[in-house]
């Protein structure tokens, strides 16, 4: 075997670990990927791929991607904090601006995934019609089924482009919302007394 060919052959008896595997595989997929597809094409349980994964995002917080999980399905994105830089090297548009209310109704969503519109218009208290044609529009939210009651309305959700559009590697990753705000004390000593 002459030189050349034994630089560019594989080190006889070194195996990638399985971390390196799952992102190769996660690389070279368009879409994001179940669980259970990278279980199958490793041949090894969905807990060893877990495992695995883990591994690869503990590897990848020190680099320019990030895993993103989103419905049981996992894929690399580019690291949030690196957004600005990656739009300017492609000579993308500053990311998209959401009003108020597209907020508003993207956070509730969010939230209460899955809802229907009319869930969504009660919590506003008005029409959500035009910002929910917005927001799936931009591929921030998604039909994800219909209800079983009168109607069967359309379930909405959020979708991957959410989660890069807010940096958060899932779902889970959102704040906490806030607890109700306690009656004012002097209000409830004179409703007493």
């Amino acid at each position: 075997m002459s030189d050349s060919q034994s630089t560019s052959a594989a080190v006889p008896g070194m195996e990638l670990s399985l971390a390196a595997k799952i992102e190769a595989m996660l690389f070279v997929s368009a879409e994001p990927v179940p669980v259970a597809q990278l279980s199958q094409a490793l041949d090894v349980t969905a807990s060893v791929v877990e495992r695995g994964l883990k591994e690869l995002e503990e590897t990848l917080s020190t680099r320019g991607l990030r895993l993103q999980r989103n419905a049981g399905r996992v894929q690399l994105t580019t690291a949030p904090e690196l957004a600005e830089l990656v739009e300017l090297f492609l000579g993308l548009e500053a990311t998209t601006h959401l009003s108020r209310a597209a907020l508003e109704t993207l956070a509730i969503i969010a939230y209460q995934q899955p809802c229907t519109r009319p869930q969504v218009d009660s919590i506003r208290g008005v029409n959500s019609d035009g910002m929910m044609k917005s927001l799936l529009s931009k591929g921030l939210v998604q039909e994800s089924g219909r209800t079983d009651g009168p109607g069967r309305p359309i379930l909405y959700a959020t979708t991957p482009e959410f989660l890069q559009h807010f940096g958060l590697g899932s779902i889970t990753e959102l704040p906490p919302l806030a607890a109700p705000a306690e009656p004012d004390n002097e209000h409830s000593v004179l409703l007493k007394g």
